[in-house]
């Protein structure tokens, strides 16, 4: 991060406005310096007093200044001036109002114009209603800002205003400020996986035991998807083979999709050779029924037992095969961690094994957060606090570099 990053601080209109506050506040002590700019609605839920008193700085709220005639034309560059001197430009909370404006260039007002001239990095915090954020034209807006390139924090699940309970809520202002981090940090370290090409594995698999019925687990692929994103960001060649999920495919990113343990392993060993990193994110399935019936089975009174056999394992063949490649795995355990991880970490040959406890509430499996352990291959073992999928990705492949140099120091 440079001395001293600046940040554009864009405020909705929702009743989440009065977090923003409380990230005005987080942002500062990361060592920010914030210019707030509030839309006309969001002066209905918090008074621009509270964040100039925050921030020691004017707020914006108007396209135009109805002052003097001086003061009046410089205003109507202010926008152009504020995109010019910040170097990230956050949205929180980011309306469904809002995100349909910035998906499709309209601007009618200092924030969504501030937006149009802006060329650095954008972190948009989503709120709103669930039905809002469910809603198939939202989640289009959302697609096309993500190919943009922007970091969205995901909306928390919970009570919202309206006594709904669903995704919404405002993701929790510290959540928001590591983002913010995570991107300031990214800015310097440039694109640090420029010419490599990474393959990742995400999601859970699906084995049939008949037409209509099959194994899987709980994975929803969050992780491997951000790791692809975060790889995608720093320049590498991405490759993603994913089991079933219903997340939208990053952006600049080669997408395999498959449903069995058999397919994923294919796909893998089809583009192993290309690889020179390989993350192992998915859930596979650990057993599948061999030869699953042709036609539904019938329930009956009688009790059913069912023949498993093992699925390939995809991770000990790739530690087998994958000769100077940086391979890591993942461990999702119920207790005894690390110990877990590092058997993973030489049983399958791999480098690094980022190990999460699936048994705590709020992370891991279908969550947007983690917090997770990386056992590296050297003997270290870094623990990685909770935090937003994106931050944990990032925070993992500055480990992998890192790692990588060790390693190839120690030849």
């Amino acid at each position: 991060m440079p001395v001293t990053t600046n940040v554009a601080l864009g405020v909705g209109g929702g009743i989440a406005a009065y977090k923003a506050a409380e990230l005005a506040r987080a942002l500062m002590e990361r060592g920010f310096s914030v210019q707030v700019v509030m839309t006309r609605s969001a002066e209905e839920f918090v008074r621009p007093l509270t964040f100039a008193a925050l921030t020691g700085r004017k707020v914006i709220t108007n396209l135009f200044s109805a002052a003097s005639a001086e003061d009046t034309l410089s205003s109507a560059i202010e926008h152009i001036r504020v995109a010019q001197e910040n170097h990230i430009l956050v949205i929180a909370p980011a309306t469904a109002d809002l995100l349909a404006k910035l998906a499709h260039g309209l601007a009618d007002d200092f924030l969504t114009t501030t937006y149009l001239a802006f060329t650095g990095s954008v972190v948009l915090a989503p709120a709103m209603n669930t039905n809002m954020w469910n809603h198939p034209a939202t989640q289009e807006n959302l697609r096309i800002l993500r190919e943009r390139g922007h970091v969205i924090v995901e909306p928390d699940d919970g009570i919202l205003a309206c006594g709904m309970v669903g995704p919404g809520r405002l993701a929790e202002p510290e959540i928001i400020a590591q983002a913010v981090a995570g991107v300031a940090g990214r800015g310097s370290s440039k694109h640090d996986l420029d010419g490599e090409t990474v393959l990742i594995t995400a999601g859970p698999t699906q084995e049939p035991l008949d037409p209509v019925r099959y194994l899987s687990n709980r994975s929803s692929g969050k992780m491997g998807y951000a790791l692809a994103e975060a790889a995608a960001e720093r320049g590498a060649r991405v490759i993603l083979v994913s089991g079933p999920v219903t997340l939208a495919p990053p952006a600049r990113v080669e997408l395999i999709l498959v449903r069995t343990a058999v397919e994923m392993r294919q796909a893998v060993m089809d583009h192993l050779e290309q690889a020179t990193m390989i993350i192992k994110a998915a859930a596979v399935a650990d057993y599948h029924r061999a030869n699953p019936p042709q036609q539904k089975v019938k329930k009956t009174a009688a009790r059913l037992s069912l023949e498993l056999d093992p699925t390939p394992d995809i991770l000990a063949e790739v530690g087998r095969k994958k000769g100077d490649r940086l391979l890591v795995g993942f461990a999702a355990e119920t207790e005894n961690l690390i110990e877990a991880a590092r058997r993973k970490l030489q049983s399958k040959n791999c480098d690094m094994v980022v190990a999460n406890l699936v048994s705590q509430p709020g992370i891991g499996f279908e969550s947007d957060e983690n917090a997770v352990t990386l056992v590296l291959r050297t003997g270290e073992t870094i623990p990685v606090e909770r935090a937003s999928k994106s931050i944990i990705a990032h925070r993992i492949f500055d480990e992998a570099m890192k790692l990588r140099l060790a390693l190839h120091s120690a030849q």
